[in-house]
């Protein structure tokens, strides 16, 4: 039996599959199966998961689209493994990553963990920015994985893990927009450990324009919403930041249209301290200069995602769904 089964939701992402089923046919350590779940994609990607069948312990199903929660939740069971680990589609996984894993959890075990995402080499410098964006400290609090941060570590699916007993005891995941902080908190809350492995990365892809990520962070936005709704006590200050970003931004340059160009100090302050720790960072002045929209982007779609749902869902009680309904009741 395999100890680790690698779960992996997949829809209309063929070459991304490549990528990944090729960085994990070259793991320096082979005690993990990968399982496949093709979501009703209308370009499967079964061909190429058919090449890797003597690189890998493989399996392929395809099923009906029903979102990625399910697709995780039917890799669950029927994977083999006394571990569950999950990536994303668009992930490229470092060759040593089992062997560190291994490592790593015979050193300091826990029932949950994740780790975080860094940008290849071989990714374009609009998707380093955007990496960077979402991981530096200025920009996300470090609440993404990183070393310092500003709240309890949640482990995001992109990188994170948990035991079959786990998944016996919590079930599986919820077909909701942000569904790993949904998991992570009813792990948390079912007394069960969480961790984070900082040196235990994947290369993320993420978005490839600053059009999709923008959609992507609106979504953000909007789901940690639902999650207050979920769990009243998970909104904490640092998820507030970027509506405070937006609002102040906005005021400070309707301030130097509308009264003094000196308004405008501030954020461009800041703006130029993300772009100077995009430089020390990647050490490139292209990528630099592309972290300051990345970033605006990042903060500016994730606040205006955030306010719109309050204002819906909290405010006035609108497009709250049956389960989110339920909870406001319990809370009141």
């Amino acid at each position: 039996m395999k100890k680790y089964s690698v779960i992996i939701p997949v829809y209309n992402r063929v070459d991304e599959v490549e990528d990944l089923l090729a960085s994990l046919s070259v793991q320096t350590a082979s005690n993990f199966e990968v399982i496949i779940v093709e979501d009703g994609s209308t370009d499967p990607c079964k061909d190429t998961v058919e090449k890797y069948r003597n690189k890998l312990d493989v399996k392929y199903f395809y099923k009906e689209n029903e979102g990625r929660s399910i697709a995780r939740n039917y890799g669950m069971e029927h994977a083999a493994g006394n571990y569950f680990i999950f990536f994303d589609s668009d992930c490229v996984i470092p060759n040593n990553y089992f062997a560190k894993l291994n490592s790593m959890s015979a050193n300091e075990y826990f029932d949950c963990f994740g780790g975080p995402d860094a940008a290849d080499n071989t990714f374009s410098h609009t998707q380093k920015a955007i990496n960077h964006a979402m991981t530096s400290f200025l920009t996300t609090g470090g609440i993404r994985g990183g070393k310092i941060r500003l709240e309890k570590f949640t482990p995001r699916t992109f990188n994170m893990g948990f035991s079959r007993k786990v998944y016996e005891t919590v079930s599986g995941f919820r077909e909701m927009f942000s569904e790993d902080i949904d998991m992570s908190t009813r792990i948390r809350l079912a007394g069960f450990t969480i961790g984070l492995y900082p040196d235990l990365p994947v290369y993320h892809k993420r978005r490839v324009d600053f059009k999709k990520f923008m959609r992507q962070v609106y979504v953000f936005g909007m789901s940690r919403i639902t999650l207050k709704i979920l769990y009243p006590d998970s909104l904490k200050a640092v998820h507030c930041l970027p509506a405070l970003f937006l609002i102040g931004a906005t005021a400070m340059i309707a301030m130097a249209i509308f009264v003094s160009p000196w308004w405008i100090t501030p954020l461009a302050l800041y703006l130029l301290s993300i772009f100077a720790s995009a430089l020390y960072a990647t050490r490139s002045l292209d990528i630099a200069l592309r972290a300051v929209p990345a970033s605006i982007i990042q903060l500016g779609g994730y606040g205006y995602g955030f306010i719109k749902a309050y204002i819906q869902k909290i405010v006035f009680g609108k497009g709250r769904n049956e389960q989110e309904e339920i909870y406001m009741r319990k809370g009141k």
